[in-house]
């Protein structure tokens, strides 16, 4: 009996001295509890989905919950922190796959011009073409970084796809700073087909500005810039006329090749448009990347209505964004447009890394890799790299705990590197920005095909 009351009394006493201990010290544990802040790390380790690999090809359980994190989202952005690293690459190709064969997503869209678009798109669908010699002529100048083994071996599976599957796969060039002979081609033909009476007329409004036989793309981009500013805006003004004049005939039994024209038509005067900007002047080098922006959206958003059918977009990490963390010369992303024009029906994904390598592009044309040591502290990076998973990870920024979405939500140091480097590192804040995030830790430049 004796223990038995000492083991009751005993904790009684204890618990009256906590109690009071408590009352004592509970303001002061509370303010340094508030003060202390919480570690990002662990909350967002915790939220962390593993990547089994970058690669494409076996299994994709992995990606399961990112299918979970897209929805019913008809058009999802893969950004990309360099234009020219492996496994930023790799691992589009394999997220492709992915939304193909599980999701029902049928194109992958690029930051490439709608020309180029047209002729890949050709060989992915019916095999026309020489798959090499068309990269080589169409990715040039600023898109030579396209110009790679990675995108060689996803338009070859995409080829292999489309011929042992009804459901076709497609692929797509949104940007606007080339247009091909085959644009002019496609539209006069259309014409000579449907409205024979417009050819005249067409012909007099496009005079001097379908690309002569045997001009490189870098030569007629170049070319274009030498222009003087006023004959590019009549150019343009000619362009939009053209565009105007097949647009108001009536579309006849066939839409589909009608809407098609027009918008060839279309890609057309978005080019002659890209080049009536004074880049001279910051002003208009603003003006430009807006304006090349909200077309790249415009053209995506116009695909997707015209087929119903879903699209993986794939850009820099800063166009599919939905803030520019450079508004002085983006005052307004392809994201944001996006987002404008399709709803919660866009989801976008930012895609950083630590260390590594990347190409890229001087201004004569020439590539070279650029190698990069660990992200430095105080970066969004350096962070991100401590959460441990290997080689790669996912994280829904959206639905992450309270600890990380107060972290994500603060705008710190980040690498956004275009085509040329160095570049500044500008102030991002990730969960303002994007909705989701996959942290690749190392990188190492894409393997460039021969120019």
């Amino acid at each position: 009996m004796t223990p038995q009351r000492r083991r009751t009394g005993l904790p009684a006493a204890l618990l009256l001295t906590l109690i009071l201990c408590a009352l004592s010290w509970t303001p002061a544990l509370v303010q340094q509890a508030r003060a202390r802040p919480a570690d990002p790390v662990a909350a967002l380790a915790a939220a962390a989905h593993p990547l089994r690999t970058t690669e494409p090809g076996g299994s994709v359980a992995d990606l399961r919950p990112l299918g979970a994190m897209i929805g019913d989202a008809k058009v999802v952005g893969i950004g990309e922190a360099t234009h020219s690293s492996h496994e930023f690459f790799t691992n589009k190709h394999r997220i492709f796959r992915y939304l193909v064969e599980e999701k029902g997503f049928t194109a992958f869209a690029l930051e490439a011009n709608w020309s180029t678009g047209l002729r890949i798109n050709d060989y992915v669908l019916h095999g026309k073409g020489d798959l090499r010699k068309i990269m080589r002529e169409e990715f040039q100048d600023a898109y030579r970084l396209w110009n790679t083994r990675e995108y060689l071996d996803l338009f070859t599976w995409m080829r292999d796809y489309n011929t042992h599957h009804a459901r076709k796969v497609q692929f797509i060039g949104n940007d606007a700073a080339y247009a091909g002979p085959e644009l002019f081609d496609r539209v006069t033909g259309y014409a000579r087909a449907h409205h024979p009476a417009l050819l005249p007329r067409l012909a007099e409004l496009y005079r001097g500005q379908r690309p002569e036989p045997g001009t490189s793309v870098r030569d007629t981009m170049q070319a274009l810039l030498k222009q003087p500013l006023a004959e590019r805006r009549a150019n343009a003004d000619r362009a939009r006329q053209a565009l105007d004049l097949l647009a108001g005939q009536h579309p006849g039994g066939d839409r589909r090749a009608f809407d098609s024209a027009v918008q060839d038509a279309r890609a057309v005067a978005q080019v002659a448009g890209m080049y009536t900007y004074d880049l001279d002047d910051p002003e208009g080098v603003a003006d430009c990347m807006r304006y090349r922006d909200r077309v790249m959206a415009d053209n995506t958003v116009w695909w997707q209505r015209h087929t119903g059918r879903k699209i993986l977009l794939s850009a820099h990490n800063a166009h599919v964004s939905y803030v520019s963390d450079n508004p002085a010369q983006y005052p307004k992303v392809q994201g944001a447009f996006l987002r404008d024009r399709l709803g919660s029906a866009y989801v976008n994904v930012r895609l950083t890394f630590s260390e590594g390598s990347f190409n890229t592009v001087d201004d004569e044309g020439h590539t070279k890799p650029v190698t990069l040591g660990p992200a430095a502290p105080g970066s969004n990076e350096h962070t991100l790299d401590q959460v441990a998973h290997r080689p790669a990870w996912l994280l829904d920024m959206r639905n992450a705990p309270r600890a990380a979405q107060d972290w994500l939500a603060g705008a710190r140091p980040t690498r956004n590197i275009g085509t040329a480097y160095p570049e500044p590192e500008y102030m991002t804040a990730l969960g303002r920005s994007y909705d989701l995030l996959i942290h690749v830790h190392s990188i190492r430049a894409a393997g460039l095909l021969a120019p």
